[in-house]
């Protein structure tokens, strides 16, 4: 049911209608004299038909279109940090019993304090001519790229949520470049969004540095799949089923094998790339003050470092080197907003001077390896924007840089004949991908 169907029915239903249909009536019938006066007033052609309206006519529609006063508004609400449904509709005056029932519609389907900033709420009000309270016709809210949530009055001038999914149509592609400056600005030029970029770096984490490993001229390859929607626009990324990386003459192959939910990204031996903790949690970031002694740049003295610093942009995303479970999450003193994550029996991480937590972040919640946690800041004692980085080892502090972990998984047996299988069908897959793009 579109707005003009909305508006109608509602129109219908209300006791005033015989007044907004005299009033109406008494207009049409005052135009309509108004033009045989005016046609009777001028020398109308044989051969046309039509006539142009005098400025005098038009004057006077003007001003009685203007007497009309529609009860209906039609607002688009841009979505701003910190709003809520309640906070909205209390800005635009709604009567708490409509907000409520709004409410208790979309908690069918999402949070109504968890909007997403920068989207758009379509919303038409109706304002009671007698008692000047307004009520909810309509409500639309994106939830996510794909999904919308809309709220309307149904024949029982009940309100009523339905969910709105756009159908995605899912490819895999294939892109492909010379890293000249950095991984990040080299995908961006062959269109690899920044979610996918993310994931491709964890995955080459646990082998790569790419803070000091990557040279000009280096080389990458991956095959993901993107969803689209039904006019071809891209709308989010999906998985990545091959990666590859050439650095400083070094060939990196990996496949991704196993199941959704439980898959890992496998050499061309069948040896699992992850590790405990990756390298390094941050992307294009430079090393700038690492572990060992150091003199302290606010307290001025020297003191032994006991993490690594990474310097990188305001709001440079920070991920958990490693899955595990927060144990804190929160104003640490000199070291600002910091996380700690336990992995294991043996490995702990710190993360410091965080600009804000990812959305989620607590002490308890359980995190996955590359998952985005924090990002850079510079709270608590801090010179600039950077982040401070600490592992422990059975409760040691240890340089992060030279640690040496344990090796990754070895597919044997009946896993690796299957590994095989999977990886011969990848190579097929990559070589019709490189034939389309020629």
């Amino acid at each position: 049911m579109d707005k003009i169907e909305i508006i109608y029915s509602f129109l219908k239903k209300r006791s005033d209608k015989i007044r907004y249909f005299s009033f109406f009536s008494l207009i049409t019938i005052f135009l309509l004299l108004l033009t045989v006066v005016y046609k009777n007033d001028q020398i109308i052609s044989t051969t046309k038909k039509d006539y142009v309206e005098s400025s005098d006519l038009k004057s006077i529609k003007k001003f009685l279109l203007k007497k009309i006063k529609s009860p209906f508004f039609d607002v688009d609400y841009k979505i701003k940090s910190g709003d809520s449904i309640q906070k909205i509709l209390k800005k635009l005056n709604v009567e708490d019993g409509e907000i409520q029932k709004l409410i208790t519609e979309y908690k069918k389907y999402g949070n109504p304090n968890q909007l997403l900033k920068g989207n758009i709420i379509n919303i038409v009000i109706s304002e009671e001519v007698q008692d000047k309270k307004k009520k909810i016709i309509q409500f639309s809210v994106p939830i996510s790229e794909s999904t919308t949530i809309e709220i309307s009055k149904d024949e029982s001038d009940e309100i009523v949520a339905k969910k709105i999914i756009t159908k995605l149509y899912k490819k895999k592609v294939l892109a492909e470049n010379i890293i000249l400056n950095s991984l990040y600005k080299s995908a961006v030029d062959v269109k690899v969004n920044a979610e996918t970029i993310i994931e491709f770096a964890r995955i080459f984490g646990f082998e790569i540095d790419f803070q000091r490993d990557i040279r000009k001229n280096d080389y990458f390859k991956i095959v993901y799949d993107k969803y689209m929607d039904e006019k071809g626009e891209f709308i989010k990324s999906g998985t990545i089923h091959f990666a590859q990386m050439i650095v400083n003459g070094r060939e990196i192959t990996l496949y991704k094998f196993g199941n959704d939910k439980d898959y890992g990204y496998f050499d061309t031996n069948g040896k699992s790339v992850e590790k405990a903790l990756m390298k390094t949690p941050i992307n294009g970031a430079r090393l700038s003050s690492p572990f060992g002694m150091r003199k302290h740049p606010i307290l001025g003295y020297n003191k032994k470092h006991l993490g690594t610093d990474f310097a990188a942009p305001m709001g440079t995303p920070i991920m958990a080197s490693g899955s595990g479970t927060v144990l804190l999450a929160k104003w640490c003193g000199g070291g600002g907003n910091c996380v700690k994550i336990k992995h294991n029996s043996v490995y702990e991480t710190i993360y410091a001077h965080m600009k804000s937590f990812a959305k989620g972040i607590r002490a308890g919640k359980k995190v996955r390896q590359g998952q985005i946690i924090g990002y850079v800041g510079s709270t608590g004692m801090s010179t600039g924007p950077h982040l401070h980085y600490e592992v422990i080892v059975n409760g040691k502090k240890v340089n992060s840089q030279t640690l040496k972990l344990p090796s990754g998984k070895i597919l044997k047996d009946n896993e690796r004949k299957l590994f095989e299988i999977h990886r011969i069908k990848t190579d097929v897959l990559i070589a019709e991908l490189v034939a389309q793009k020629k």
